[in-house]
């Protein structure tokens, strides 16, 4: 059916200024909200979960810092509503050095070529592990329609963008594709006893699992970029950085019993810790792999679970601490 050209709207572009006055007050705590950290992991090919606004770094702070759920690596991301200028950049290194942040992602109304020029020579220059990002910030309006934000990549990591590509086009419908792997998973540790009464999986990479108390999470994830999967636990709240001490204590009994190694990690700058076991040569985009998979992590998951949840339950109490947010699924 053809559609008269002049039903069809005109696309008019709203400045950043109109919508966000201010960097820290109005861009920052508006990109942190689930919805949007969504919206730009998607441009990047990441998948992201918020730790922190305005994060202390010495005497600076970084605007929002967050983890990267398919390896837990910290993604550092500084905003400029403006053209790019070097203070930012200065800053921009300042803070990935002071959180050990491995993924860099700078936005900006634009981008001047000679910090684009700078982000590509980073991207040559800095070892593998080590990403940096630059996007620009639109907003667009049809009409007196609500006002759209996107993202558009300025400069990127070489390969990034075809390898997230190949990625997006063997898993097009995400949500739907993380609640069909987990609920396989789910239907396995049913009868242990540790999922809550009436939960239902996350439409995410990854999934929490009630350990100890609220300031502890067993979390498992998979990612369709890295072909992996894995599982970890973390020590969050106030304590966080205490009560990861005292488990590091623990660390050969908890190896042991687990019947493997676990990477762990102090966080002092979040004062909180971790420890991850990932295992690499397993691609989710594999269907018929996929019950290999669901019985190695839900095996993984009671495990580690019964061996740090009686550790964990002295050490924090419940009724004085907050705990995670679940948020909604993608």
């Amino acid at each position: 059916m053809s559609t008269d050209q002049n039903q069809l709207g005109r696309l008019k572009k709203v400045t950043v200024r109109e919508v966000w006055a201010n960097e820290a007050r109005d861009f920052t705590p508006w990109l942190a909200k689930a919805d949007n950290i969504n919206l730009l992991g998607e441009t990047i090919g990441l998948h992201l979960e918020v730790e922190a606004q305005e994060q202390s770094v010495g005497p600076y702070r970084a605007d929002i810092l967050c983890r990267n759920l398919n390896d837990a690596t910290w993604v550092l991301v500084e905003n400029q509503l403006e053209r790019t200028d070097h203070n930012h950049l200065g800053q921009l290194l300042t803070y990935a050095a002071g959180l050990d942040a491995v993924t860099i992602v700078w936005i900006a109304e634009r981008f001047t070529e000679e910090h684009r020029a700078a982000l590509d020579w980073l991207n040559e220059k800095t070892p593998e592990d080590i990403n940096f990002f630059g996007l620009e910030i639109e907003l667009w309006r049809i009409g007196d329609s609500q006002i759209a934000p996107k993202f558009n990549l300025a400069c990127r990591p070489n390969e990034w963008t075809s390898n997230v590509s190949m990625a997006r086009k063997s898993n097009p419908g995400l949500a739907d594709f993380c609640m069909e792997y987990w609920l396989e998973v789910y239907k396995i540790l049913e009868p242990s006893g540790i999922l809550q009464p009436g939960p239902t999986p996350f439409r995410r990479q990854d999934n929490i699992y009630p350990v100890g108390w609220k300031n502890f999470w067993l979390k498992s994830y998979f990612s369709t970029f890295s072909k992996q999967i894995g599982l970890w636990v973390q020590c969050r709240g106030p304590e966080g950085g205490r009560n990861y001490e005292i488990l590091l204590e623990a660390r050969e009994d908890i190896e042991v019993k687990f019947g493997e190694e676990m990477e762990w990690k102090q966080e002092e700058s979040a004062n909180r810790g971790f420890f991850i076991k990932i295992y690499d040569g397993h691609d989710p985009n594999d269907r018929d792999d996929w019950p290999n998979q669901h019985q190695l992590l839900a095996g993984k998951i009671k495990d580690l679970y019964t061996i740090v949840d009686p550790l964990i339950r002295p050490l924090d109490n419940p009724e004085t601490t907050e705990g995670p947010e679940q948020e909604p699924g993608v």
